[in-house]
């Protein structure tokens, strides 16, 4: 089986996260979603967990509580995007689908250009493209 990754996510409104989710595109799985739960399929190998805040508080250690809607951010979820052009569709799907633009669409080094966006509850997720062509000859 290959390894895959399930970011698990708290929400303050799963309806609203999950129509975020949706209008970016994505699809969602029946079968692992709930009224407590939604799972968002980005890929065969990422599958975002939507979790309502007190469902995902379930999970953690007792006197621990979710992390959600916080002016702090704990981690950054970069996407990897096939052109320039699906990075700026992402950017705009975020905005009409309930989502901000947390950092506007740039080229932060030649070859690579992205953007971030944050979805209702303020989960950040980068857009990346990479352009291969410009990191050939680079010594890693």
């Amino acid at each position: 089986m290959e390894r895959m990754i399930l970011p698990n996510l708290p929400v303050t409104d799963l309806s609203k996260a999950t129509d975020f989710y949706l209008g970016l595109g994505f699809t969602k799985n029946p079968q692992f979603s709930s009224e407590e739960a939604t799972s968002i399929v980005i890929s065969d190998t990422i599958v975002v967990m939507l979790l309502q805040q007190d469902f995902f508080a379930g999970f953690l250690n007792e006197g621990d509580r979710p992390h959600v809607t916080s002016e702090s951010k704990e981690v950054l979820n970069c996407l990897t995007c096939e052109s320039r052009e699906e990075v700026d569709s992402f950017v705009e799907k975020a905005a009409s689908s309930g989502g901000t633009v947390y950092t506007a669409a740039a080229e932060s080094m030649p070859g690579m250009y992205g953007a971030s966006i944050a979805d209702p509850d303020g989960h950040i997720w980068e857009l990346m493209w990479m352009d291969q062509a410009a990191t050939e000859g680079t010594d890693a």
